[in-house]
């Protein structure tokens, strides 16, 4: 994961002084790397002793294995398509520049998204998903959108799955739950209070869960036994939820498809699915 997302998500909870210097590295990258601790500290009006014991914080052995940190994250940064703009949707935008902005947000989000989550972390999920009894998915608004489209693909692939859009429901389905079962719980804010809530009683039950959330810390991924992150830049898209909902979906595809891979009659089961569905199909016509 990215050092420049690592700091720009915990710059809520940072103390000020952390912050300022939190903030200019991230806005600043370029010169940041270019900045002795001295130049940095004097730059932003603190100490340089401030300026190692950051990068201490952020686990990082001295000031210079930061700034290394932060050359080879500038070295992997995702461009934008050619043509495509990544910026905040105004007023004024006509119709081909919003377009371009709203792709180039959805495209910028996937990706990063991707880059957020370990291979290591998809493995470890992808493990508790394959292994579960029964898997149930949560979420409230636009996060419940996309707990059912995921929900249909597992149902292809033969899994014991429940969701309701209700949070009733919900709550009532997981106060069946066990150790042997999973809890799959979406919500980029992490702070879904329904959401929340039935995360708490399926942990008190012994049930695995699986948050997918922001890089921020928020209470859904500290009940979370593991914890798989979505990047959004809603402020810039001014979007309802547009971008978050692509990186959940982004998200929940790749899991998918990763879980296709590895379940040997996975095929199978998609097309017995896909067959059953065409008999409809072919008395509608």
């Amino acid at each position: 994961m990215s050092v420049l997302k690592k700091i720009e998500a915990k710059l809520e909870t940072m103390a000020q002084g952390d912050r300022e210097i939190g903030r200019y590295i991230v806005d600043n990258p370029d010169q940041m790397l270019r900045l002795s601790t001295a130049a940095l500290a004097a730059e932003i009006g603190r100490s340089q002793s401030s300026v190692v014991k950051f990068s201490q914080k952020l686990g990082y052995a001295s000031y210079q294995e930061l700034k290394l940190a932060v050359s080879e994250a500038k070295a992997q940064e995702w461009q934008v398509p050619a043509g495509v703009i990544h910026g905040s949707i105004e007023v004024g935008d006509g119709h081909q520049v919003i377009l371009k902005k709203l792709i180039g947000s959805k495209l910028l989000s996937m990706q990063q998204t991707v880059a957020a989550n370990s291979e290591r972390i998809l493995s470890r999920a992808l493990d508790l998903l394959d292994g579960a009894r029964r898997i149930h998915l949560v979420g409230v608004g636009a996060s419940s959108l996309v707990a059912r489209d995921f929900s249909y693909k597992l149902m292809k692939l033969g899994r014991n799955v429940l969701h309701d859009s209700d949070s009733h429901i919900q709550m009532a389905n997981v106060s069946t739950l066990g150790p042997e079962d999973v809890l799959f719980a979406l919500s980029h804010s992490g702070a879904s209070i329904e959401t929340l809530r039935i995360a708490e009683l399926a942990r008190k039950r012994g049930t695995t869960v699986i948050a997918v959330t922001g890089l921020h810390d928020n209470p859904l991924s500290r009940v979370a036994n593991i914890r798989l992150y979505t990047i959004a830049d809603e402020e810039r898209a001014r979007s309802s939820s547009i971008t978050a909902r692509d990186a959940q979906l982004t998200l929940t595809d790749l899991l998918f498809l990763l879980l296709v891979q590895r379940q040997p009659d996975a095929n199978d089961h998609i097309h017995n699915s896909e067959a059953a569905v065409s008999v409809l199909k072919a008395e509608r016509s």
